[in-house]
């Protein structure tokens, strides 16, 4: 007797593949927590130097997200979705190798380069992908796995680091971006946008190095990793090179971060995510429009 497989709507397959991804990416972000002083043990460093690990997912996130949908754009959907999670596996490895600060710090950032990158360009995948009518049903299957990684990454986390060891933390990342590599391969399209304007290069490094300035200021504002004028310092250069890149994005018509979205009630009324929109966002806007 032969037994068939369920056929699977695109409509529930393709964000749960996504939602996979944002859950590994969500659990990972929240899942050291509780195992900062095995690792410090195990490294040989104080519990709160490696504050800098939790840090290092800051700084990615205010550096590559921005520059996310313009690579989808350029090289395909698929393409960057599926490099993204390569590099958040190979990080992964390196993180459960490290035998150092610094080495788990550096494996760290290059692990969560793969996450920033795997968040939004998974959330365009859905969009790309979804109809209109099929639109909140596919964002159902896309959120709430997703919004489960935070809440059972630190009890994990606490569990490995007790039974088991925390390097295993890492390890259990390679079969889901393995499996998700080769979903990913099948089911979801490489779309890419017809004409993909030049990269604003100077919008880029603007936002990257202000944004990451603020967030290194915030995370170590008062926690003793930094001096206090060294943390005050960042924050108030990146706030200038913030203001500064504000200007330079509202003078140009394909900016890194499209500012005009603000212009739009829905946009206002909570639609964040669009905010990494570059080109492709770049829609007609309200004539009323301030911006």
């Amino acid at each position: 007797m032969k037994f068939a497989l369920p056929r699977i709507p695109r409509v529930v397959l393709i964000p749960m593949i996504v939602a996979c991804a944002l859950f590994m990416e969500n659990m990972d972000s929240t899942v050291i927590a509780t195992s900062l002083p095995d690792i410090a043990r195990d490294l040989g460093e104080d519990p709160i130097s490696l504050k800098l690990a939790l840090t290092s997912y800051l700084l990615s996130l205010a550096v590559f997200i921005p520059i996310s949908d313009w690579m989808a754009d350029r090289f395909g959907a698929r393409t960057v979705f599926r490099g993204s999670m390569i590099v958040f596996m190979l990080g992964s490895v390196l993180c459960a190798f490290s035998d150092s600060l610094a080495g788990f710090v550096a494996a760290r950032f290059l692990q969560d380069i793969g996450g920033a990158m795997m968040v939004p360009v998974g959330r365009l995948v859905v969009l790309r992908s979804t109809t209109k009518a099929e639109m909140v049903r596919a964002m159902s299957y896309l959120t709430i796995p997703a919004l489960l990684g935070p809440v059972i990454g630190p009890p994990l986390g606490g569990f490995i680091s007790t039974w088991f060891h925390w390097r295993w933390i890492f390890f259990i990342n390679v079969p889901i971006c393995i499996v998700g590599l080769i979903l990913a391969g099948i089911y979801i399209e490489n779309t890419k946008a017809e004409e993909s304007p030049a990269l604003d290069v100077p919008g880029f490094l603007l936002s990257a190095i202000s944004l990451s300035l603020l967030m290194m200021g915030l995370a170590t504002y008062g926690r003793g990793l930094l001096p206090v004028s060294v943390s005050l310092g960042a924050m108030l250069i990146g706030a200038m090179l913030l203001a500064l890149h504000i200007r330079h994005a509202l003078h140009r018509e394909h900016p890194i971060l499209n500012l005009r979205l603000f212009c739009l009630p829905t946009f206002r009324a909570g639609a964040w995510p669009a905010a990494t929109s570059s080109a492709s966002a770049s829609a007609p806007f309200p004539s009323c429009c301030p911006c």
